[in-house]
C-alpha cells in the first residue's frame, strides 16, 4: 500500500505524457519532499530477448559527475598486484584468503574484481556465491591492470546490464547534484547504453525509459527525445 507521501507525489504526474530528460528532472526537484539525500535512477525496457545470450546487454561507464557514492571494491589478486589494488583504493585484496573469506559471507561488498590468474580459483569456488558480482571481462572488471580498474570504479564507474525480464536499471547520482549533473549523467549512461545495442534486438532499442529517486514514484520520458539528445551528447 502507498503512502500518502507516495501519492501526493505520484497525483503531481501527468499519467498521459511523456516527459521531456530536463522536465522530469525539475519536476523532480521542484515539487518532491526529501527525506535524504536520494538517488535517482533512469530504468525501463530494452527490445531483447533476455534468454538468448546474444542478446544481453552488459556494459560499462565512468559518468562525468559520478553518482555520489563510492563502492566497497574487492579484488582478487595475490602478491604484488594485491598490494597494488590496496594502494590504488580497493578496500579488500587477496588471493585464497579472500576467497574463503567470501565463500563464508564474512564480507560485504559492491564490486568484485579479479585478475586474470584468480578467475579459475573464482570461477570454480564463487560462481553460485558471487551471482551477478561475478567480474567479467565485458564488465571490465577481469584484467592485472588493477590500478586502473580500481580507480575507476572508485570515480563512479557503473555498470549497466539487463535484468532477466530484459529491464535496465542505471543510478543517475543523488537529488544534491542538481538539475545539470543528473541531466549530464543521464545523457552519458543512455548514450552508453546504446552503443550496447546487441546486433540481433530489434525495434527500438530503448521500448521504455522512466525516471524516478530513490522514495518517488516514476515519471513517464519521451524515450525518443531521450535517444536523440544522448546520441548528440559529447562526454
Amino acid at each position: 500500500m502507498s503512502s500518502k507521501r507516495y501519492s501526493a507525489l505520484a497525483e503531481r504526474i501527468d499519467p498521459t505524457k511523456k516527459y521531456s530528460p530536463m522536465e522530469a528532472i525539475e519536476l523532480i526537484l521542484n515539487n518532491w519532499q526529501y527525506r535524504f539525500d536520494e538517488m535517482f535512477e533512469l530504468h525501463g525496457k530494452l527490445s531483447i530477448d533476455p534468454t538468448k545470450s546474444d542478446q544481453t546487454v552488459r556494459t560499462t561507464v565512468v559518468l562525468p559527475h559520478g553518482i555520489g557514492k563510492s563502492p566497497v571494491v574487492l579484488v582478487f589478486a595475490q602478491g604484488d598486484l594485491a598490494e597494488e589494488a590496496l594502494k590504488a583504493g580497493a578496500d579488500y585484496a587477496g588471493g585464497n584468503d579472500l576467497v574463503e573469506k567470501v565463500k563464508k559471507g564474512e564480507i560485504k561488498f559492491d564490486v568484485a574484481v579479479s585478475t586474470l590468474d584468480m578467475m579459475p580459483i573464482i570461477g570454480k569456488q564463487l560462481g553460485k556465491v558471487l551471482g551477478p558480482k561475478m567480474p567479467s571481462p565485458k564488465a571490465g572488471t577481469v584484467g592485472n591492470n588493477v590500478k586502473q580498474i580500481v580507480e575507476e570504479l572508485k570515480k563512479g564507474k557503473i555498470q549497466i546490464r539487463n535484468d532477466k525480464l530484459g529491464n535496465y536499471h542505471i543510478p543517475l547520482g543523488k537529488i544534491s547534484f542538481g538539475k545539470q549533473k543528473i541531466y549530464e549523467n543521464m545523457l552519458a549512461a543512455v548514450k552508453t547504453l546504446l552503443k550496447a545495442r546487441p546486433s540481433t534486438a530489434k525495434g527500438m532499442f530503448i521500448e521504455t525509459a522512466y525516471l524516478s529517486t530513490t522514495m518517488s514514484p516514476s515519471i513517464k520520458l519521451d524515450n525518443k527525445m531521450l535517444i536523440d539528445l544522448a546520441e548528440k551528447f559529447d562526454f
